[in-house]
């Protein structure tokens, strides 16, 4: 008797359990998902090669520039291709915790206050278990070392080796490759390199926010000044802009995304300088300006005394033309990618933002005198369309056989959290099973009544056609209920010189006001003609 009443006050523990936390929706039909972050998109931890000691050194609050300048700073060994650690002590690696989406969720899980500012692919991730998917089933996560080469082979043979991975975790299902920012580039060089393993395991790949020929202007003033990851007052508990730019110097993913000196750009990324001049004798200031290929030496003299001091020990950071070689490398790659057969690709990229394209040093009033004073100076941006970090013209020139191409609103990173981006991919992902949504115009036409009636009378045959349609898309412009419908005409006629080709038709549409993301539309039409 007491063991019978143990299991039924188990049964029941267990059934006030699932009643407090119900089983989210799995769908098994579902293919598998596959996120790739962009750069800084992954966290990072140092592990202790003699203790093996972890502690997360990107992202954190307490103590981040610090741990960021003591684990982080690295030197770039040409002879590898690898960014190498001034801390030879300790290791840098990506927890694989949540079938590798721990990594790329939230970036710093312990922060409460603020945590929006460090998500990732956090809300992608929620709107997906939402629709149906299933982490280590059908929802993966990739993160990487982003400080290395987009073409590092111990990077690509860790991406070979996940995808065949989640290959068998799905019972033998392609999969699905989302990628944001510089991911894409890295997939797209594994693809370039790994065709036939590509090949295998992909279904789709959907690149979002790529810097497919560079992000320029951003880039720029990067290498120049450095670069925030946060905006507003969290960036006072994070990274110096000066730590970043040191750790930046020495990493050939970011001279990656320096601008394609081979792209046909609509207009050239610059970099402007006011430069004090002499001219017969007397000092004035002029502008001076330098496409991609010449920026190069303004970048060697502006850095050529960089240094940083790390562990008592001064150590040249100027910039660095033995990864401006690789990099120059990796974009051959890059350039000789081939979408293979059987797999389909899509790119999604931002629009609607001012984006950094040319960069300005310096004033007519205030111009630069010396140009290693340049890393002090502020940059002034000469803007273009794009997603605030990379150009639209950039992001849209992917150089590859594309199924479709789509510019949404948003800003670089915030494009992961956008809805409109998230309804686009619940399509391409086959986990809305809506047949009538366009993802290039974002819109559904979903029909509401058909109707058509044909009948003869007095040797006329005599047509009736209604439909009715309701337009949905994401337009939350909610107009005057009170306006009145917008009604249209129309009427033909057809005389083929005989009674038995004789025709007429005439349709009327009405149009109503768009309500709450909704439009209905009437159709009416009817036709006469002569029965033959």
């Amino acid at each position: 008797m007491a063991a019978l009443l143990e299991e039924i006050v188990q049964s029941v523990e267990l059934w006030l359990k699932l009643i407090k936390k119900p089983q989210p929706y799995v769908d098994p039909n579902l293919d598998p998902v596959l996120l790739v972050p962009g750069i800084a998109g992954s966290i990072l931890k140092a592990v202790g090669d003699e203790n093996g000691k972890e502690e997360r050194v990107w992202v954190r609050i307490l103590s981040a520039d610090y741990k960021f300048r003591t684990k982080l700073w690295s030197c770039f060994d040409p002879a590898s291709g690898r960014t190498v650690s001034l801390d030879s002590k300790t290791s840098i690696v990506v927890p694989e915790e949540r079938h590798g989406l721990y990594a790329i969720d939230a970036l710093d899980p312990d922060m409460v206050i603020g945590r929006e500012c460090v998500y990732y692919f956090h809300d992608m991730i929620m709107e997906m278990i939402n629709w149906g998917f299933q982490e280590g089933k059908t929802l993966f996560g990739f993160g990487y070392d982003f400080r290395q080469s987009n073409r590092l082979q111990d990077t690509l043979d860790r991406f070979s080796a996940k995808l065949e991975s989640i290959y068998k975790a799905s019972g033998g299902k392609k999969i699905n490759i989302i990628t944001h920012s510089m991911g894409g580039l890295l997939v797209k060089c594994f693809m370039s390199l790994h065709t036939d393993v590509f090949e295998k395991y992909v279904k789709n790949w959907i690149a979002v926010a790529a810097p497919f020929q560079g992000a320029p202007g951003y880039i720029t003033s990067t290498l120049l000044n450095g670069m925030s990851f946060v905006d507003g007052w969290e960036q006072n508990f994070f990274v110096s802009k000066w730590s970043m730019h040191q750790l930046l110097i020495e990493c050939p993913s970011v001279y990656e995304l320096m601008a394609c000196l081979d792209f046909d750009w609509e207009h050239i990324p610059l970099l402007e300088l006011w430069r004090e001049k002499l001219v017969d004798g007397n000092s004035c200031a002029i502008l001076e300006t330098y496409p991609p290929l010449e920026s190069v030496q303004i970048f060697k003299e502006a850095l050529l005394n960089n240094t940083v001091n790390y562990d008592g020990e001064d150590i040249p950071m100027p910039f660095n033309l033995e990864i401006l070689k690789w990099a120059n490398e990796t974009r051959e790659v890059l350039s000789r990618a081939k979408v293979p057969s059987g797999v389909k690709f899509y790119n999604v990229y931002g629009i609607n933002v001012e984006t950094p394209h040319s960069v300005c040093y310096g004033s007519e009033e205030k111009p630069v005198k010396d140009l290693q004073e340049l890393r002090y100076f502020q940059p002034r941006y000469i803007c273009v369309n794009g997603d605030g970090t990379v150009p639209a013209e950039s992001a849209k020139a992917d150089g590859l056989n594309a199924e479709a191409r789509v510019g949404i609103p948003g800003e670089h990173r915030g494009i992961l959290c956008d809805h409109h981006l998230f309804r686009i991919l619940k399509h391409w992902l086959r986990a809305d099973h809506d047949p009538f949504y366009n993802p290039v115009n974002d819109y559904v036409i979903l029909p509401t009544e058909f109707e058509m009636e044909r009948h003869t009378e007095k040797g006329l045959q005599v047509t009736s056609l209604k439909e009715e349609w309701e337009i949905i898309s994401d337009d939350s412009d909610t107009q005057d209920g009170n306006r009145k419908p917008l009604t249209s005409s129309i009427t033909l006629f057809q005389d083929g010189g005989n009674k038995s080709s004789q025709a007429e038709a005439c349709a009327t549409i009405v149009i109503h006001p768009r309500n709450e993301g909704k439009q209905h539309i009437e159709l009416n039409a009817v036709s006469v003609s002569v029965d033959a």
